[in-house]
């Protein structure tokens, strides 16, 4: 399938978008050509009705190495500096990627630095490989975290472990990752995307695309909330509303049934109204 992109590759099989880092020579360097391919391609994936979860992966042995600063730097004039509605490239991913009403699976392969783990830190899951390496590098270059990462990483892995990994910025291993809860499963390298795939399928066949849509969204705009009340006023707004919900009525129908479900509500169209983060976005 023809892509329409430079660095990166996209292609539709099966219900899942596959997003693919594609700069194998330069261990998939991340660039600002990248950086606009990847949200324009997370747009593009999250408008297709085809589309039920994407697959983000690099091409070759490793996922990224972070900024590939050799390709002309940042997207401003270094004397001038940047626009004040300039935004950093890791970020543009990320956020983008946090907006999703579609599941995002991260595979992740050999190097995993600075920007290179910081866009996929929005991403539901994590998948590595028992050879990857990750790093959250910036202090050892003088430079400071992008992609959101401060917000994102401590609600991954704790504020202590965020703090040991970004202030000493050392590169650790797929096992301490996975213990601390950054990735949630690891793989042999030669079978990590097929097991991101299993796992879209799986997401395919037994979930629904709007519910989970809303519980992504209430997860990551809600969980940080003070309190759980204006959580419970969502909640209860979207339980009420379940007796005009097609896709309630068949996940109990399917379940007392014993088959497998056939949910019809689709996103963006079919999604609930009174959502605190679309009034308010």
């Amino acid at each position: 399938m023809p892509t329409g992109y430079t660095d990166i590759t996209y292609e539709v099989a099966d219900r899942v978008a596959t997003i693919t880092l594609n700069r194998p020579a330069a261990r998939n360097g991340y660039t600002i050509r990248m950086a606009d391919e990847l949200n324009a391609a997370f747009d593009r994936a999250d408008h297709d009705e085809q589309v039920r979860v994407v697959v983000l992966t690099g091409a070759g042995d490793n996922f990224s190495v972070g900024a590939d600063l050799s390709q002309g730097g940042f997207d401003f004039d270094a004397e001038k500096g940047p626009d004040p509605a300039w935004q950093e490239p890791a970020g543009r991913c990320s956020k983008r990627v946090f907006e999703m009403n579609k599941p995002v699976i991260a595979a992740i392969r050999g190097a995993a630095i600075g920007g290179g783990i910081t866009i996929t830190l929005s991403a539901d899951y994590r998948l590595a490989s028992t050879d990857a390496r990750f790093g959250f590098v910036f202090v050892r270059r003088g430079i400071y975290p992008e992609g959101a990462s401060a917000w994102f990483l401590p609600r991954l892995v704790g504020m202590g472990t965020a703090m040991d990994w970004m202030i000493s910025g050392r590169v650790f291993g797929a096992e301490e990752a996975h213990r601390a809860g950054l990735v949630q499963r690891l793989h042999e390298p030669d079978e990590l995307l097929d097991k991101a795939y299993e796992l879209a399928r799986e997401l395919i066949e037994t979930t629904a695309p709007v519910s989970v849509a809303v519980t992504r969204q209430l997860l990551y705009r809600m969980s940080s909330l003070d309190s759980p009340f204006p959580v419970h006023e969502t909640d209860s707004k979207l339980i009420g509303g379940l007796s005009a919900n097609p896709d309630a009525v068949e996940g109990v129908l399917s379940f007392l049934q014993k088959r497998p479900p056939e949910f019809k509500l689709r996103v963006p169209e079919d999604l609930p109204g009174g959502l605190p983060w679309l009034e308010n976005p």
